[in-house]
Order: C-alpha cells, then sequence, then structure tokens
C-alpha cells in the first residue's frame, strides 16, 4: 500500500511540472524603416512685412460747449449727421445780450461825443484838438492876455496893485484848470477803449448765442435739447472728423528700422471681409513701450463714404523696403514637442531631430531662422512617430 502511494504522488508531480514549463520565446520582429515624405530646406529673397493689430480712431473729436448763459432756442443736428463746416448746431435766446449791448453802445457813443469824434473807428490823434481841452486853453489864454495888460498898466503907474493880483490869481486858476481839463482827457481817451472793449466783448456775447461747428464731422453725440437752460462750459454737442480716419497699431521694437513716414499699409476689417482698405504711415511713435517692447504707428486711410467707423478692430499689414534672404520648409515639417518646436533631419535614412527657432508664416511654408541649413532634408510626413536614429525610407 505504501508502494501505491508513492507512486501517486509522483505522477501527481510530473503532472504539475508539465504544467509549469514555459513556452519557446519568439524573436521579435523588426519592422524596418518608417516610410516617410521629404522635401529639401529652401531659400528665397522675401520682401519683409510688418503685420499687427490695432483699432481705428477718429482724425479729431472735439466737443462743442456753450459759453454764454440762456435758453435753447432751437437745435440744428442729431446722432449720426454730416454736417459741414460753419452748420448751425445750436440757437440759444438772444434777447438779455442785446439789451446788453444797446447798452453799452450808448455809453461809448456819450463818450465819443465829449471828444469829438463822430464814430468809434476814430481815434484822438492830438490831445489838444479835443473840445474840452480847446475850451480851457481858451480860457487860459484869454486870463493870460489880461493879466499881461494889467501888469503893463500898473508898470505905467496906471493900474492898481490889486487889479494886477486879481489878474494873476485868474490866470493861475485857468492854468490850474487847463491841467485839469487835459488829465480828464486822457481819462476820457481810456474810458473810451474801455467802453470799445466793452461793446466788443458784449457783441461777442451776442454772436456766441448762435453756435456752429467748427469744422465738418459726424455728430457723435447730441447732449442738449430745445428749452433747456444752458451755461458756459455745457456740452452741446461731440463731434467726429473720420475722413481720413486713423488706424493705431503696436509693432515690436526690434521692426523700428524697417517702419517709416509714407509707407503704404493693407487693413482688412471683420465688418468687411472680402475688401481691402489703404493708408499710409504719417506719425511714428519715439518712445517703446517697456512692458510690452513695441512702439505705436498711426496710419491715415481715406474714408469718404464713411464706411471704416472709430472704435473698430482692424489687422494692418505694413510694406517695408526690408529684404532677406530667408531659409523656407513647410510647416507640417515642424512639430512642437515639449514647448520646442523640431524638425526632422533625414542623413542616411536615419533622423535626426533638431531644435529649432522660427519665424514668420508665408501660406503652408514657415520661416526657420536656426536649426536647419539650406538644402538639407527633412521629413514632412509621420513626424508624430520620429525621434533622432529611427530608420526611416523616403518615398518619392
Amino acid at each position: 500500500m505504501e508502494w501505491a502511494r508513492l507512486g501517486v504522488v509522483a505522477v501527481l508531480m510530473l503532472a504539475l511540472t508539465g504544467c509549469t514549463r514555459e513556452p519557446p520565446v519568439q524573436a521579435k520582429q523588426d519592422p524596418g524603416p518608417i516610410p516617410v515624405k521629404a522635401t529639401t530646406v529652401s531659400v528665397k529673397q522675401l520682401q519683409r512685412d510688418v503685420e499687427s493689430v490695432g483699432s481705428l480712431f477718429p482724425f479729431e473729436e472735439v466737443t462743442i460747449s456753450s459759453e454764454i448763459d440762456g435758453r435753447v432756442v432751437e437745435v440744428g443736428a442729431d446722432l449720426g449727421d454730416s454736417v459741414p463746416k460753419d452748420h448751425v448746431l445750436v440757437r440759444v435766446s438772444d434777447e438779455e445780450q442785446r439789451y446788453l449791448l444797446n447798452q453799452h453802445e450808448a455809453q461809448l457813443r456819450q463818450a465819443l461825443e465829449r471828444l469829438g469824434l463822430k464814430n468809434e473807428k476814430e481815434r484822438v490823434t492830438d490831445i489838444k484838438a479835443t473840445p474840452e481841452v480847446r475850451r480851457a486853453q481858451a480860457e487860459l489864454t484869454a486870463a493870460q492876455q489880461r493879466f499881461n495888460r494889467t501888469k503893463g498898466l500898473v508898470e505905467q503907474g496906471i493900474g492898481s496893485k490889486q487889479e494886477l493880483d486879481q489878474a494873476q490869481g485868474q490866470y493861475q486858476a485857468m492854468l490850474a484848470a487847463y491841467d485839469v481839463t487835459l488829465n480828464q482827457t486822457r481819462n476820457l481817451i481810456q474810458e473810451i477803449d474801455a467802453s470799445k472793449a466793452a461793446v466788443d466783448l458784449q457783441r461777442k456775447k451776442l454772436r456766441d448765442t448762435t453756435i456752429y461747428a467748427p469744422q465738418a464731422g459726424y455728430v457723435k453725440d447730441r447732449l442738449v435739447n430745445i428749452g433747456q437752460y444752458v451755461r458756459p462750459n455745457t456740452p452741446l454737442f461731440n463731434l467726429v472728423k473720420i475722413d481720413p480716419i486713423r488706424l493705431r497699431i503696436e509693432a515690436p521694437e526690434h521692426m523700428a528700422p524697417w517702419v517709416k513716414n509714407g509707407q503704404s499699409v493693407n487693413v482688412n476689417l471683420e465688418a468687411y471681409p472680402d475688401r481691402d482698405f489703404h493708408g499710409k504711415i504719417w506719425r511714428i511713435s519715439p518712445t517703446v513701450e517697456q512692458s510690452k517692447r513695441t512702439f505705436i504707428v498711426e496710419a491715415l486711410i481715406d474714408n469718404p463714404m464713411a464706411l471704416l467707423k472709430p472704435g473698430s478692430y482692424a489687422k494692418a499689414r505694413i510694406r517695408t523696403d526690408k529684404v532677406d534672404t530667408i531659409r523656407l520648409v513647410p510647416t507640417v515639417s515642424i512639430s512642437y514637442v515639449f514647448g520646442t518646436n523640431k524638425a526632422f533631419v533625414i542623413k542616411n535614412d536615419l533622423i535626426e531631430a533638431r531644435e529649432v527657432k522660427i519665424g514668420d508664416r508665408f501660406g503652408t511654408d514657415t520661416e526657420v531662422t536656426e536649426g536647419v541649413k539650406e538644402g538639407e532634408l527633412v521629413a514632412t510626413s509621420q513626424v508624430g512617430r520620429l525621434d533622432t536614429g529611427v530608420k526611416v525610407r523616403v518615398e518619392k
């Protein structure tokens, strides 16, 4: 019985040993080179463009304000209206200003008459020729002649000393009166100048009751209504001139030598996707914005039909005189991997992955500034499977 049990155990152990035996290892098959398409790095001459985005601004914008107090009796334009230069925008009641002007003119006429002037355009050329001074001069001359006669009579023993003293006192009084009249006349001339200034100012105030457009433009905002009482500096209208219109863009600082006044600018807007607008550079900022490393460029664009509106977003391309020799590869040949751009150069059917620096895009091609050389062969397909040392087969 013992021998039978041992035989069964032996059979079981052999069976278990047969179950745990590993199958034979097969050799891993080599998939062979990866088929790829490829092209050579090309070189061409390129005239550089500066591309940027920006916004449109009115050529000029002005807020029209009142210069006098008064109640509005007429409003001559509204939002969106195109107004020519000197168009009447607002009329303010002029009744009070006319009354004040009549008062100032009457005071001026009285002063002119005292000087013997016919109108406010005449001026005193000789103060001694004015009526008051001539009268004082005549009285002074008469007193002097009387004094001289009396003095002569006294010297001859005919006249009395009392008469001489009276004649001398009268002469001295007339001399003092003459000086006073001269001073009064000078003051009157100054008063006339002040009255003329007051009249001119009041005439201006009367003119200011009618408010005109200082230039041709469009009404951006109407801020006044008929019947409203306005005071000096009360805003009435906002006018914008938009022909031409300004385009303001930001250009990278390294492009500063390329951008010059007078260069052409091609402009595109989302509102007109199938239309190009053209302008010219007319202002360039002398400083660079330190936080952005850019500088401001302004272009003027003709806008006779008012199609372009201030505040709109625009894309611009500036054609420059800068000509460079650049290296180009198809954009599909560049792979963005872990924060770097890589191109895959093929040498002797092996891949050499290189980090590259890229520049501008031109259609389906991309400029490479560093990393590859002219004439080198780069893979343009299967780039996601490629890395240094990978075998490839270039397909025709």
